[in-house]
C-alpha cells in the first residue's frame, strides 16, 4: 500500500513539477523586460524580480503541493512530502535552467547581462542624482556595480557546476522546510485496539 502511495507520489509530482519549470521560466524572462523597461525607477528594479522570481513562484509551490496532497489521497508522512516536493522543485528548477539559463541567456538574449547592467547602472545613477549624492560617490557605486557584473560575465563550466549544486542543496533544505508544513499523516484503524481506552 506504502509503495503505490510513493509511485503516486514521484508519478504525480512530475507534471506539477514540469508545469511550475514552464511558468518560472516564463515570469523570469517577463521579469528581465520589464527591467529593461523601467530604466531609473531603481524601487520597482528591486522589488520585480523579488516578485516574479520569489514571491509568485513560491505562492504557486504552495498551491501546488496542496494539490498534490490532494491528488493522492489527502495523506503522506514527512518522508512522502520531502520526495514528492523535491521531485517537483528540481523538475522546475532544470526546466527553468534550461529554458531560461541555457536557450533563452545563450540563444534569445546573448546580452543578457550587459542589457541588464545598462538598465541597472542608469537606474542607480539617477537614484543616487536625486539624493544629490557627490559624483565620486556616484563613480565608485558604479565601479563596484560594473566588477559585479564582470564576475557575472565569466560563466566557467566549473562556476557552473558549483552554482547548480548549491542550488540543488538549497532546493532539498526547501523541500525539508515544506514538507514540515504539508505533512499530513492518515489514521489507520486497528481492530485489536479498545476505542475507550
Amino acid at each position: 500500500m506504502e509503495l503505490d502511495l510513493n509511485q503516486k507520489i514521484k508519478r504525480n509530482a512530475v507534471p506539477f513539477g514540469l508545469t511550475l519549470g514552464v511558468i518560472s521560466t516564463v515570469l523570469g524572462i517577463l521579469s528581465f523586460y520589464v527591467l529593461l523597461a523601467l530604466r531609473e525607477q531603481m524601487l520597482l528594479m528591486i522589488t520585480i524580480p523579488f516578485i516574479f522570481g520569489i514571491l509568485i513562484p513560491l505562492i504557486l509551490l504552495i498551491i501546488f503541493v496542496s494539490k498534490l496532497r490532494a491528488k493522492i489521497g489527502g495523506f503522506w508522512n514527512y518522508r512522502q512530502a520531502v520526495t514528492g516536493i523535491f521531485i517537483m522543485v528540481i523538475i522546475s528548477f532544470g526546466i527553468q535552467y534550461l529554458l531560461k539559463d541555457i536557450l533563452f541567456a545563450t540563444i534569445i538574449e546573448p546580452q543578457m547581462v550587459e542589457k541588464t547592467q545598462i538598465a541597472m547602472t542608469a537606474a542607480v545613477t539617477a537614484t543616487l542624482e536625486k539624493s544629490g549624492a557627490k559624483q565620486e560617490e556616484i563613480d565608485k557605486k558604479i565601479d563596484d556595480m560594473q566588477k559585479n557584473f564582470e564576475l557575472q560575465k565569466e560563466n566557467t563550466i566549473g562556476k557552473r557546476i558549483q552554482s547548480i549544486v548549491i542550488s540543488i542543496i538549497l532546493l532539498f533544505a526547501v523541500s525539508l522546510i515544506f514538507a514540515a508544513f504539508f505533512k499530513k499523516e492518515g489514521h489507520s484503524y486497528d481492530p485489536g485496539l479498545d476505542p475507550t481506552v
